[in-house]
Formats: C-alpha cells, structure tokens, sequence
C-alpha cells in the first residue's frame, strides 16, 4: 500500500491548489458575468507551469515506467490543449475601454497584453518537439499498455 507523501514530498503543489480552490469560491459567485482578461491571462500561466511539470515527469518516467509515461504525456496533450483554448479566449474576450483605442487602430497589442502570447509560443515550441499534429487531435492522446 503507497504511503502518504509527505509535505516536503509536495512542495508547494498543496498550497498551489488549495489558493486555485479560493480564488474560485471568492471571486465566481459575485464576480463578472465575462472572464476578465486578467484572470485568463493567469489561467494561462497556471497551464503553462502545469505543462512544464507534466513534461518534465513524463521526460522521466518514460524510461522507467512507460505506461505511467504514456498516460503522462496524455495528460500534458490535454493541459496543452486547455491552454490552447484558454490563449483563444483571451483574445476574443472583451478589452478594458483604455485598449479599444488601439484596436481600432489597428496596432497589436503591447505589453502587457503581448505576455500572454509570448509564453503561448513558448509552450508551443516545446509541443511541437515532443508530439506530432497527430497527436494533439486524436481522441485519445495516449498508448494502452499492459
């Protein structure tokens, strides 16, 4: 039977959740009807960390686990996709009236806003090494092993 991992096992990951877990409780209920920007630019970099930590362990335990390695990969397919999905609502999400002026115009985004996209293509540079297009659009992202 595995035993309890211990909180030095952990790290901060418990903390992590658990301040994921409050903001949800504290800001939905009343908050905006529409995500703000803000907010989906900081569920992007909670899935990009999330990516890297699920490369990382899948990078590892291929070699001595293959099925936890391909369930791994699976999983970081999936977080990649959500952030994917998350890049794609920050940008057709409403802008605060200061920005609109700008995008009549017709210039890009600036920093800030331009942060969001510069860690996209980092996240997307290392998908693009460790999968196939292939990969990212099966139904089911992972080998069955016995």
């Amino acid at each position: 039977m595995p035993s309890t991992p211990s909180p030095t096992e952990l790290g901060l990951m418990p903390f992590a959740t658990a301040a994921l877990d409050f903001h949800r409780v504290v800001t939905i209920p009343g908050g905006a009807l529409v995500v703000p920007r803000a907010e989906l630019d900081a569920v992007h970099a909670h899935l990009v960390s999330l990516l890297r930590l699920l490369d990382a362990h899948a990078t590892r335990a291929a070699r001595l686990a293959p099925v936890e390695g391909d369930h791994l990969r699976a999983a970081r397919a999936r977080v990649w996709q959500a952030a994917d999905h998350t890049h794609a609502a920050y940008h057709v999400a409403p802008r605060p009236a200061s920005s609109k002026a700008s995008a009549r115009s017709g210039l890009p985004e600036g920093p800030p806003e331009l942060t969001i996209c510069q860690r996209h293509q980092r996240a997307a540079h290392l998908m693009r090494r460790r999968t196939t297009p292939a990969d990212l659009r099966a139904s089911f992202t992972g080998l069955v092993r016995h």
